[in-house]
This record gives C-alpha cells, structure tokens and sequence, in this order.
C-alpha cells in the first residue's frame, strides 16, 4: 500500500467516525434540510446537554462536516456543503432511514412575509434570494460566502426595478449580505440592496406593511409581479 492510499484510508477512517457516533449522526441529519440550527436546539435533536453538543459540534468541524456562522449574539450551525449533504444521503439510502421534516413554529402571517429591521424576511424574503441568486443576480465576495454584489445583469435587472445602485454602495453600510432568516433558518438578502427592495416592494404595492406588527401582505398585484420578474412560485 502506498503513502497515498495510506492517507485516504485515514482521512475516510476519521470521517467515519465522526459520522457514527449516534448523537453526531442525529445532528447531521437534522441539518439536511439546508437549515441552520443553534448548539442548543442541535442538543435537544441529539439528546445530549448542551456542553457535550459543544463538543460533539467542534468533533464534526474539525472533520469540515459542519461550519458555523455568527450572527448577533447567536451561533448558527449547517452542513459545510452539498457534497457533505448528498454523503448522508447516500447513507441513508444504504441505512434504509428516513429523517423528519423541518417544522417551523413561527405564526403564519409573519413566516410568509415579514420585515427584518428594513429588509423582507420570511418565506418571500428566502424566496427572492434563492431567485436572485438562481437568475445569476448576486455573486459571492467573501470567503464566509455572506456578503454578495452585484453582477452585471443583476446590476441592470435592479436598476431596472427603480434601484438606485450606486447610491446604495455609498450608503455607510454593508451593501448586501446573507441575512440568516430565524423562521425558514435559510437566508434572505439584506443590507443597502435588501432595504431597496423591499422599498420598491412598498413602493410598488406589492406587499403593505401591517400597522400593528412586522407582517408584511402580498397584493394580487405582488404575486403576479414577482412570479413575472422573479420566478416566483404563485
């Protein structure tokens, strides 16, 4: 046997094992469904205190099964990818096991759309930044894979939409970032670029705000919009 194959057999060994422990499996699975999760709510999944979830969680990034991204005062967990994703998949198949769905236990009006300080948050929110992001809209310029600008063509779509964006780059903020969103625990778009959005979104009566709450009602005419611009489901 070779160096090299020597290597792989003990890089493959330690990943095993990281995978095989149950409570570390449990948490693995959990996060499949593309949602982020704090240690304590992985530590209720995996039936351990939070102290040992700690460690199970350093065990699984040490091995890059995981990563964690702060946001506020908060630590929120994910797979480190899809290749990662369609490994436990693949696992799963072979194990004959099948994981529980996600449930959210936000009050509908504010998981279907909402306000996050100045941004659209909620299902509408995660819904236009997937389509941004699939229309080739939003590119990465971050190792952390948070903060986005602009392509091109998503540059010429925004203006398009009434956005101003230079004036958005020289506002003393963060122009557009990967805001995770605590109800779909995916993330939505804010920053400059977020808050002229939803702007527009106002502007434009595709959704009003609520008076009395942060809940934010899609029009008729905002469906119709955004499935003709975005791509977005009706």
């Amino acid at each position: 046997m070779n160096v090299d194959s020597t290597t792989a057999d003990a890089a493959i060994s330690a990943v095993a094992a990281a995978i095989s422990e149950p409570a570390r499996t449990r948490m693995l699975c959990c996060l499949m469904d593309a949602r982020a999760r704090t240690s304590t709510e992985l530590a209720m999944v995996a039936d351990v205190s939070p102290s040992t979830a700690s460690v199970h969680l350093q065990r699984l990034r040490s091995q890059r099964l995981v990563k964690v991204f702060a946001q506020g005062k908060h630590r929120y967990y994910s797979l480190e990818g899809a290749n990662v994703a369609a490994a436990l998949e693949s696992l799963a198949v072979i194990g004959g096991g099948q994981r529980d769905p996600f449930v959210a236990h936000t009050p509908n009006l504010l998981r279907a759309a909402r306000t996050c300080y100045d941004h659209i948050a909620g299902t509408l929110g995660v819904g236009l930044h997937d389509r941004f992001k699939a229309l080739g809209w939003l590119s990465l310029c971050s190792r952390t894979g948070v903060a986005y600008d602009l392509t091109p063509t998503g540059a010429k779509a925004c203006t398009a939409l009434g956005i101003d964006v230079e004036s958005c780059r020289e506002r003393r903020r963060r122009f557009a970032y990967a805001c995770l969103d605590w109800s779909e625990r995916r993330p939505h778009i804010a920053g400059a670029l977020g808050a002229a959005v939803l702007n527009v979104a106002l502007r434009r009566k595709w959704v009003i705000q609520d008076p009395d709450s942060r809940a934010l009602a899609v029009t008729t005419r905002g469906r119709r919009e955004m499935q003709t611009r975005f791509g977005l489901p009706d």
